[in-house]
């Protein structure tokens, strides 16, 4: 078979694209994943009951706005990276942003604390199972995401990966947060964090894997 005769091959079998299908595909995968997040948050740990008062509480919005500025970057980066040779550009620059005004908070608050009260602030009373309840709830929004990317064949999976874990770990803090008590700066920039974090490297890993075409 000569090359042309391949080509109209292959042109016949072509079929059209839906406009802004990558676009959709996203918004599907983060739909029924964080729709599942948030089943598992209220099925496994239910909605803080003083979630009323707490929505007059500063720190509150804090523990809100910090996951959903890593999320919003994360999620264009992994859009970005999903698709074959195209360029991150500059969102990664926001990344860091939401942690280091976080971080400043703490340090803030420490400096107005006594020593004593330092390890207090840090470990809160939940921080032993803060970050993999995190990354629990994360879960099912990583499986999406990854499934979306994968649809579109990144020429990068590691880093693919990365990103849709990352997008899902502050989706997973994010839901989180309405269950969670605790409310100090501290805590936040570390645990969080570190919440945050996880998934980011089981998405490298399973990007990885399952990534590959």
């Amino acid at each position: 078979m000569r090359t042309d005769e391949l080509i109209t091959l292959l042109a016949s079998a072509a079929t059209p694209v839906r406009p802004n299908g990558a676009r959709r595909r996203f918004q599907t995968a983060l739909l029924l994943g964080g729709a599942a997040a948030l089943f598992l948050m209220q099925v496994g740990y239910g909605v803080r009951n003083d979630l009323a008062q707490a929505l007059a509480v500063p720190m509150f919005w804090l523990k809100f706005a910090f996951p959903l500025g890593i999320l919003i970057p994360a999620l264009v980066l992994t859009f970005r990276v999903a698709h074959p040779g195209a360029r991150l550009g500059r969102a990664w620059m926001l990344l860091p942003l939401p942690w280091l005004v976080v971080a400043t908070i703490a340090v803030l608050v420490m400096a107005n604390h006594p020593q004593a009260v330092w390890l207090p602030l840090v470990l809160g009373r939940t921080w032993v199972s803060c970050v993999f309840n995190i990354a629990l709830i994360a879960a099912p929004v990583l499986a999406a995401v990854l499934c979306a990317v994968k649809g579109l064949a990144p020429t990068q999976p590691v880093l693919a990966g990365a990103c849709a874990g990352l997008a899902s770990g502050a989706a997973g803090a994010l839901v989180y947060a309405l269950h969670c008590t605790e409310m100090q700066a501290p805590f936040l920039a570390i645990w969080y964090l570190l919440g945050m974090l996880m998934p980011a490297g089981v998405g490298a890993l399973l990007g990885q894997k399952l990534l590959r075409w």
